[in-house]
């Protein structure tokens, strides 16, 4: 049987229709227990009934999870850095695929920094990544950002570089920061073969974080795999129902606040 059937079917939890909306809820380890950390259960519930496909943790937060992710795919995520470390763009590995699956997993994350100095070891260590998950049939989605030393994390040319290097060393599925318009985000879906979902970064207003989804979609983007903008917000359940209605229901950025409920609030 080829491995492929398990990462294929692997995928599908995740997404829907080839649609991904991911809730990343690692950044306790990297930030510590900020607003919708603190009680995740009730944070994870609200996301996925506001229509999240898939939630993400690291490994130890993943009985937290399994009891209120109401059938929505959970991915854990398999390097880190802390905020009051000596350099957050140093992540290191913290798990296996194998403690991953036994975690419960469908799917596990890596995250790269194309252009920092920590680029040639995270290079190394997500190549390794993907051949150990491609043994077990699970599928890889590759967080590569483009930060470093004179890098512009905004700019198109540079995602494209990232989003590339991840589809080069066999990720299935690769998340990056936005270039700002959906016309600049174009040369970065082009640029791999790969399903690209956007970050969400910091929080901005709602109307803000609907309609930059609403950008990377209409350049061909395959969702959002958006953390702080969802998890922080006060009503999870809302912003994501939103968000869910511009990638999964191609709604425009007036009508999935106005579906959410969050019209009045943009």
């Amino acid at each position: 049987m080829n491995a492929s059937t398990g990462i294929d079917a692997r995928l599908e939890r995740i997404s829907t229709d080839g649609a991904y909306l991911i809730v990343p809820m690692d950044h306790g380890i990297t930030m510590g227990a900020v607003t919708g950390l603190k009680d995740i259960e009730s944070t994870i519930d609200g996301v996925t009934r506001g229509g999240a496909d898939a939630v993400l943790t690291q490994k130890g937060i993943a009985p937290r999870v399994h009891p209120n992710k109401n059938g929505a795919g959970y991915i854990v995520h398999l390097n880190a850095s802390t905020t009051i470390g000596p350099d957050e763009n140093d992540k290191r590995p913290t798990g296996t695929v194998e403690e991953a699956l036994r975690a419960g997993a469908d799917a596990v994350s890596f995250h790269i920094n194309v252009g920092s100095t920590y680029e040639p070891g995270q290079i190394e260590a997500l190549s390794e990544l993907t051949g150990e998950a491609a043994r077990f049939g699970v599928p890889v989605l590759a967080m590569a950002y483009a930060r470093g030393p004179g890098v512009d994390s905004t700019d198109p040319e540079a995602l494209g570089h990232a989003v590339r290097l991840a589809e080069e060393v066999g990720a299935d599925v690769v998340k990056t920061g936005y270039s700002g318009d959906a016309e600049s985000f174009e040369h970065v879906v082009e640029s791999t073969r790969l399903p690209v979902v956007i970050a969400g970064g910091s929080r901005g207003t709602d109307r803000e974080t609907i309609e930059m989804v609403r950008g990377a979609v209409d350049a061909g983007g395959a969702g959002v795999s958006m953390g702080r903008s969802i998890f922080q917000h006060e009503e999870p359940e809302k912003i994501a129902r939103a968000v869910s209605a511009v990638v999964h229901d191609d709604l425009d950025a007036e009508a999935a606040l106005t579906e959410a409920g969050l019209a009045l609030e943009a």
